[in-house]
């Protein structure tokens, strides 16, 4: 692979982007143990090989992911279009409580906790984590609006937001992308919030596109410290069941000399407005993700394709998704 290219860009909104981004939790926090090396390794090289779009959290690491960004965006910051988010609250064992705040209040402390462990002053897009239901969407947004005239923010961003919730939001504020869990295991967005996104011009942003590791057909065990292991589709029958379905998504690969993991992510390419931002951190991952761009599927495949459903819910307690519908 060539050591710097550019990649096709795509706007969410008025938001250039790179065409895939890379969502950086992972390097950091959920997945097993961090290695801060080949972290940073892998951002450089992501840069390189034109994924500019770069996703986190304040509650990845406990902030330990926005400052390992720092890192690159200190003599990089230039090429990146830098992506944050706000709202979802830890427990005092450094995880998510449960509890989210979208208060005026929260969000002015949440954004300078942000820029400082960034070491930076603007956050090209900054999402609210989770909708808070305590907190009307009129409040956060319009507080997220202000932000945008101090110039702290250049766009703002919802994440696994509902069809009605993205209404509300968009009748205060330009909402410039909405972030949800999406892939050929995850569809639930599809009936309501990719309608609306489309006919109001917001960007889609999937996160999860390869189901958490799931899709790339290479998952074999949990490493330690996974929070994969507390996932529905993780366990049990559900998993096996899982796994089974991936067999129809390498028969696809095989086609297209392709691996599972680009077919799955060139799926959810087919469509412009669309920017998947699978995580990894390491190097090799990052490469065979990017190799995506270059498969092209044809009717067939994506008819068969979309005819796949994951087995169990996306998390052991659905009360993290915003969902005007139920979930699956």
């Amino acid at each position: 692979m060539p050591a710097s290219v550019s990649l096709p860009t795509r706007h969410l909104a008025t938001l250039p982007v790179s065409a895939l981004g890379l969502g950086c939790m992972g390097m950091s926090f959920a997945y097993g143990p961090a290695d801060r090396t080949e972290a940073i390794a892998t951002l450089h090289r992501a840069l390189d090989l034109g994924v500019t779009f770069l996703d986190t959290a304040d509650i990845y690491g406990d902030g330990a992911n926005e400052e390992l960004l720092a890192e690159v965006l200190a003599t990089r910051r230039d090429e990146i279009t830098l992506a944050t988010k706000f709202g979802i609250l830890l427990g005092p064992d450094g995880m998510p409580s449960g509890a989210v705040d979208g208060s005026p209040t929260y969000i002015r402390t949440a954004v300078d906790n942000s820029l400082r462990r960034l070491r930076v002053d603007h956050i090209d897009l900054y999402y609210q984590h989770r909708a808070d239901p305590s907190v009307p969407i009129e409040d956060t947004v319009g507080a997220l609006a202000e932000l945008v005239e101090a110039g702290k923010i250049g766009h703002i961003g919802l994440s696994e937001a509902s069809a009605a919730t993205i209404r509300r939001a968009a009748a205060v504020a330009p909402i410039t992308a909405v972030q949800s869990e999406w892939s050929l295991f995850s569809r639930d967005i599809e009936a309501e919030v990719v309608p609306v996104c489309r006919e109001l011009g917001i960007g889609l942003v999937p996160y999860s596109p390869l189901g958490r590791g799931m899709l790339t057909g290479a998952f074999k065990e949990f490493a330690d410290a996974d929070f994969r292991a507390t996932l529905p589709r993780f366990q049990g029958e559900n998993l096996q069941r899982n796994l089974d379905a991936v067999a129809t998504v390498e028969r696809i690969a095989a086609a297209h000399d392709a691996t599972a993991g680009q077919v799955a992510l060139a799926w959810l390419l087919g469509d412009d407005d669309v920017v998947p931002i699978p995580g990894t951190k390491r190097v090799r991952y990052l490469e065979e993700n990017v190799g995506a761009l270059g498969v092209t599927l044809t009717a067939a495949e994506r008819s068969e394709l979309d005819a796949l459903e994951a087995v169990g819910d996306r998390y052991a307690e659905m009360s993290w998704v915003d969902r005007d519908t139920p979930a699956v």
